[in-house]
């Protein structure tokens, strides 16, 4: 008796876990926006400026993509569309245009730092010039686009592998640092000397701001 229960426990988990893990997919794709190579280059550049001050920009940036991500959640379940379509539908044609313009322009800025970034950092590791390396990099992600149609869940395996990758290494990293972890908690607080100029090098904060808060929510 208990042991068909236990059973029927472990099959409506089995269940329940194949099903998470058939939306967990596309999050884990949405998740690579948050751990590309310009947002940890961000992120250490700007912590080696100003120490832990920055974390509260950090997790109010963060709060304002899980805000909009949520908002575009409860779009695609009411309407069954995305906001690109939405947008079609919905708005007249000419600021329809625009936003797609605007759109268009937004994605060539975003993706046009991560295919250099790619670039640089093959060249440090293989010593391939920039050329070739913008060159691999663009290859690199027609091969995923096409990819993407075909084997999708592949590419979401993949991916997820990778991200495994990224956070063992930040957790190795984070270990080796060895933080004050009072100054961390410190700085998830937001302080007014976030913004005000420093007296020694007379040098503002704001660039490193929007510096550290346009990748988190760009993604």
């Amino acid at each position: 008796m208990f042991l068909l229960q236990g059973l029927s426990i472990f099959s409506h988990f089995l269940t329940y876990f194949k099903r998470f893990l058939a939306f967990a997919g596309p999050g884990y794709l949405v998740a690579v926006g948050y751990m590309d190579p310009g947002n940890w280059a961000t992120g250490i550049i700007g912590g080696s400026r100003y120490g832990y001050t920055l974390l509260s920009v950090i997790m109010l940036s963060n709060f304002i993509a899980l805000m909009l991500q949520y908002c575009a959640l409860k779009l695609g379940i009411v309407t069954g569309k995305d906001l690109a379509r939405a947008c079609r539908d919905y708005y007249p044609a000419p600021v329809a245009t625009a936003l797609w313009v605007l759109a268009e322009i937004a994605v060539i800025a975003t993706d046009l730092a991560e295919v250099i970034g790619s670039a640089i950092g093959l060249q440090l590791l293989f010593g391939i010039p920039l050329i070739w390396g913008i060159g691999l990099t663009t290859c690199d992600v027609l091969l995923l686009l096409v990819f993407t149609h075909r084997h999708a869940r592949r590419i979401q395996i993949i991916i997820t592998f990778l991200i495994a990758v990224i956070i063992a290494c930040f957790a190795i990293i984070v270990y080796l640092v060895n933080p004050v972890w009072a100054d961390v908690v410190a700085g998830l607080v937001p302080s007014i000397s976030i913004v005000v100029r420093q007296t020694c090098r007379q040098i503002w904060r704001i660039d490193w701001i929007t510096g550290v808060f346009g990748p988190v929510s760009k993604a």
